[in-house]
């Protein structure tokens, strides 16, 4: 579930989450409550949803 807010809250624990002036699509922004990862989807108005997890492919 996306959050498309001005100001955006965590979509884990409704931390509100700084935006840096200068955001771009695909930034990764971090919550400072719970250190849950958000990616930017959208940047007028910021919409974030969880960051996809990344996975070890271990040299495959």
């Amino acid at each position: 579930m996306a959050n498309a807010t001005l100001s955006p809250a965590c979509l884990q624990c409704e931390t509100d989450i700084s935006v840096p002036a200068e955001l771009e699509l695909g930034d990764i922004l971090a919550c400072r409550g719970c250190g849950q990862e958000h990616e930017v989807l959208d940047v007028a108005p910021v919409r974030l949803d969880l960051a996809p997890e990344i996975e070890e492919d271990w040299g495959e």
